[in-house]
């Protein structure tokens, strides 16, 4: 984890700076795109070092400076692989991995609600 700390309504509010690597678990807000709450409003969803663990659909990665993130061939310090000690953890526990997702890969996500 290269980076956590509580979220503050500025940082929630302010427009991406498309570099952040800061690892989130409770996050009070409404799922991506969505009205409805996330996981990550009732602390049952975290996720680890989104800049090195991309959110990606089709074109689209966020955050947005980490397109070179996509390519999870090329290991790096700090990327969540199928065969890696937290994606294990975390699974072993009954939490999904985004990684495991088949559109879109959201490979920092982990919930235990399954989405």
């Amino acid at each position: 984890i290269e980076e956590m700390r509580v979220p503050t309504t500025a940082d929630l509010t302010a427009k991406p700076t498309g570099d952040g690597n800061d690892t989130a678990g409770f996050v009070c807000r409404a799922a991506r795109g969505q009205t409805r709450y996330s996981a990550h409003a009732y602390g049952l969803a975290i996720d680890v070092n989104p800049f090195h663990n991309p959110f990606v659909k089709g074109a689209l990665v966020l955050p947005e400076l980490a397109s070179a993130y996509r390519n999870r061939s090329w290991v790096r310090d700090g990327m969540l692989l199928a065969a890696s000690p937290e994606v294990e953890a975390f699974t072993r526990e009954g939490w999904t991995w985004g990684g495991t997702f088949s559109r879109p890969k959201d490979y920092q996500h982990f919930s235990n609600t399954g989405n």
